[in-house]
């Protein structure tokens, strides 16, 4: 059975230097959750996605949001056949195992709208019939955060549905000419076409099952709870973290600590989590999805709350 570390080391043939973000997103997608990329253009944010899926033997999407993209572009639609004399339920690119949501935000907020369903129950409602979508199904979204001409903002309840807001970043000097190097007479894209499978779906849902039986000792859940109940006691934050992002961060730890070949968390999980994991989901008084801002105020937290002491 591959792993999460030959999911990692096979991305990173083509992505160089981001061994962190790469293992966050596959924790992400092992957990059952969803990605929010958000960087600038150029860093390697699609390509990311594309190995990913290459990585995984699933069904791959890809959506290009735009301002005049449907939610039945998404979803799919029943369409009347008159060969047939009834209507006929056409799939939308949701039904797969990993879609790619390229610029999300560059669609209206009625069309965003038609992943909250997908994203959050794995299922689409048409016409009053309920479709199950294929499982595992990730999301990885991408976002352009200086380039606000024509984009919509994500709404809280959606940023909300996203497991991680992650930043590929861009490479320091010595990755630069690695990757130069690399891809010297040729492009990133034939390199990606070299790349095989290391797991299927149902090694991700596998994965999933041993990970949740990671032992979370009782002072790791307090600690887990010391910091949510921080976000919400802040003089700057309007709206702390929800029960849902305390979910996300104790099943995330769980899954990193899976990772690393453990089956147990220790409060450094819960560390290396939590900005990924929370800084997107506090609505500041300043504004919301200040994500400097809000990275800024959960290490601060981190640094203020008590870490347990216990030998894990």
């Amino acid at each position: 059975m591959g792993s999460i570390k030959d999911i990692r080391d096979n991305v990173a043939r083509v992505l160089v230097g981001k061994d962190e973000t790469v293992l966050l997103t596959v924790v992400a997608m092992v957990a059952g959750g969803h990605v929010l990329l958000e960087d600038v253009p150029g860093t390697g944010k699609t390509m990311l996605a594309k190995a990913l899926a290459k990585s995984v033997d699933g069904s791959f999407k890809r959506i290009q949001f735009t301002p005049d993209l449907l939610p039945s572009d998404i979803t799919g639609l029943n369409v009347y056949q008159m060969s047939k004399g009834e209507f006929v339920f056409n799939k939308g690119p949701v039904f797969c195992n990993i879609l790619l949501a390229d610029e999300i935000n560059r669609a209206t907020p009625r069309t965003q709208a038609g992943l909250l369903e997908c994203m959050e129950e794995r299922q689409v409602t048409i016409d009053g019939q309920t479709r199950t979508l294929e499982r595992p199904f990730f999301v990885i979204a991408t976002q352009n955060p200086v380039e606000t001409s024509g984009t919509f903002p994500l709404p809280e309840a959606q940023l909300d549905r996203f497991l991680m807001k992650l930043s590929v970043g861009f490479p320091d000097r010595a990755e630069e000419i690695k990757i130069l190097e690399r891809f010297d007479g040729s492009g990133s894209s034939e390199a990606l076409e070299k790349i095989s499978p290391v797991a299927g779906p149902k090694e991700i849902e596998e994965m999933h099952d041993e990970a949740m039986k990671v032992k979370v000792h009782p002072q790791i859940k307090e600690y887990i709870a010391d910091i949510i109940v921080a976000t919400r006691n802040r003089r700057n934050v309007s709206s702390g973290v929800s029960t849902r992002g305390s979910l996300a961060l104790l099943n995330c730890a769980k899954v990193l600590a899976y990772a690393e070949g453990r089956d147990y968390v220790v409060p450094e999980d819960i560390k290396r989590l939590a900005v990924p994991v929370l800084a997107h989901r506090l609505i500041l008084s300043s504004g919301y999805g200040v994500n400097a801002d809000a990275s800024g105020i959960i290490q601060s937290i981190l640094d203020e709350v008590s870490v347990p002491t216990e030998d894990f």
